[in-house]
Parts: C-alpha cells; structure tokens; sequence
C-alpha cells in the first residue's frame, strides 16, 4: 500500500513539475507594455510592402524581448524597403544608410537585434525550400511605434525578420505571394580575417595524411566561429596523426600527449572545440553509412597557421573533424579514399 501512495504521489509531482517548467518556458517572453493607437495625420504612413498603419484606440503590445536564438530559430518573414522614401522609413540603423530592393539586407525585431550587437553580420534564412544570406542593417522596434518616428506603423511584433525585395526573391516566392511567410532563420558564420601565406623552410611542414602547406602571399581566411551544433551537424571529416612526429605538429591541447594513430581522436575546428569546453568529450560521427564515438584532443586552428607554431599549414577551415585513421578504419572507409569526407556529428 506504501509503495503505491508513493508512487501516485511521485507522479504527481513529476506533473505539477513539468506543467510548471512549460508554463515558465511559455511565458519567457511576454509583452512589456502596451501602446494605444492613433490614426495617422494625412500621408503620414507609408502602406508600401503591405505595412500596417495604427488604428486609434485599438491597443498593441510591446516587447523587449525575442524567442531564443537557436540553429533553428522559427521567424515570420515580411516585406519592407530599405531605399529612400521606402516604408522603411529613416536610414538604416545600423550604418545610417539606404539599402537597395536589390541587396538582401533584413531587419530584425528588438530582442534578435540585440542593442546592435548583429549589425553588418550575415543570418542565413530557410523558406519555400530554399535558403539566402542577408546582412542585418535596422531593428524592427519591438518597443514603440504609432508615432511620427516609426512612420505611424503599430510595434513589430517579437518574432519578426523584415526582408528586402532581394531576400524574397532569392527564396523564389511568387510575388503574389509576397508579404507574410514562416521561416526559420540562423546566426552565419563569417570570416574574422585573413592571414597572407608565406612559404615554409625546407623540411618544415610535414605533408603526411595530405596537409597542406602555405603558398607565399596567398590569402587564407580565418574564423573565431563554427556553424551551430545541432544533433546532426555538418562538417568535412580530414585525416590527421596525432602520434609524435606526425602532421599533427605538438601534443594534443587537451592533455599536452600524443595518441596513437589507432585510437579515435579528433581535433575541432576552433569554434567547435569552445575554448577547451569539449575537451576529453565524445562526440560521436556519422559517414559512409557508418558511425563512430571519438574523444576530442586537440583543436584544429581556424584563428592562426603559416608560421612555425602550426607547422607552415594554413587557418584550419571552420567545419573540420580532424580524425585520427582509427576513426576512417571504424568507418570502412577504403584506405584509398582516405582525406576528405562528408560527415555529419553530434555531442555523443
């Protein structure tokens, strides 16, 4: 009889738990306020691009806040002009600039804008099938609107990416069609700089398991990011030795040890490895219809290469497993296909 009161009790606290959790994860971002509305004076507001104008008396919430940004993140995507005389309005925020209907540049709500903190950089938008880069150049207020400043156009609601002409055209949707449509969109990773090669001392890059030495004066670019992890990331799976005197240069950064070719380690492209946080973790890959478990050891460099501390070998790509041949062998892949290929991964 004890065993079943505890067990009822359990669950229903299990309940009462989880209800709680949705209710705080539903209400992480509510609406900070309220606005009334008032009707526009004469040509006051541009109804361009299908733009709502305030209606007097009727009430429109505000929001400081967006849902969370994930590599998935859901979005509405609507039309708005960047040009002079455009609904946009004033100059962009970003660099007090026009943009053409040609360029693909958005604006993103109060809360995804995030005090300016994406201004100039690249998201990458999923619609119709289809996907485009588009630079983030304004903010959609979130937190005022129905004013001469805001072109007496209501607040944007939190979930908004404002696109120009150019965005909804590489997504090829019919214009007809043109004015609301469910996205996802994520954060881009671009390039962080560029270094310029110079050519490595006799005998000082090691081109085992097909590394690359730098060519002089060629440019390399460099990256402090990784695209977004997910449960299935995608990524280029290299070949690397990290036992001493191997083209993986030094001991591993995670332990200062090399490993032998037979165990399966791997090195993480800069942003993937996180500042050492995946040291010693599993991750597990998937190619040729295969999987296997690793341990990461190393970082595979994206910010620095071409000087003697990274063995006269260019900035690692931002989407690089650097695998031991313990991982190739455990993925059948035959000997002779060995250097590059397609995999996806995931935290194991």
């Amino acid at each position: 009889m004890k065993n079943h009161i505890s067990s009822a009790v359990i669950f229903l606290l299990f309940l009462v738990f989880t209800n709680h959790c949705l209710s705080i994860e539903a209400q992480t971002c509510k609406p900070s306020g309220k606005i009334k509305g008032k009707n526009p004076p004469p040509n006051q507001c541009n109804q361009e691009n299908y733009s709502d104008c305030c209606q007097d008396g009727k009430t429109y919430p505000t929001y400081k806040c967006s849902p969370k940004v994930t590599g998935h993140t859901k979005a509405t995507l609507t039309l708005n002009s960047f040009e002079k005389d455009g609904d946009g309005g004033a100059p962009s925020e970003c660099d007090n600039k026009y943009h053409s209907d040609n360029t693909p540049v958005v604006a993103l709500s109060t809360g995804w804008f995030n005090n300016m903190k994406r201004c100039l950089r690249n998201i990458t938008i999923y619609g119709n099938g289809r996907s485009v880069n588009a630079m983030v150049v304004d903010e959609c207020d979130s937190t005022m609107g129905c004013d001469a400043d805001h072109d007496y156009q209501p607040p944007c609601p939190n979930n908004i990416v404002d696109a120009s002409k150019a965005v909804w055209k590489a997504l090829q949707v019919p214009e007809d069609n043109w004015g609301e449509l469910d996205i996802y969109w994520r954060d881009t990773c671009k390039p962080s700089g560029k270094i310029r090669g110079k050519k490595p001392p006799p005998g000082q890059c090691n081109k085992e398991n097909y590394s690359d030495c730098c060519k002089d004066g060629k440019s390399y670019p460099t990256y402090k990011c990784s695209p977004k992890v997910t449960g299935h990331t995608k990524a280029t799976l290299t070949l690397n030795s990290f036992e001493k005197n191997g083209d993986g240069g030094a001991p591993s950064e995670c332990d200062n040890k090399y490993h032998s070719d037979n165990t399966p380690v791997v090195a993480l492209s800069t942003g993937w490895f996180n500042n050492m946080n995946r040291c010693h973790h599993n991750i597990t890959i998937y190619g040729n219809g295969r999987r296997v478990n690793a341990m990461v050891v190393d970082e595979c460099d994206s910010t620095m290469g071409c000087d003697a501390d990274h063995d006269y070998q260019p900035p690692c790509p931002n989407n690089i497993v650097d695998a031991s041949k313990a991982v190739w062998k455990a993925l059948k892949v035959p000997e002779g296909n060995w250097g590059e290929l397609d995999i996806y991964w995931s935290d194991a």
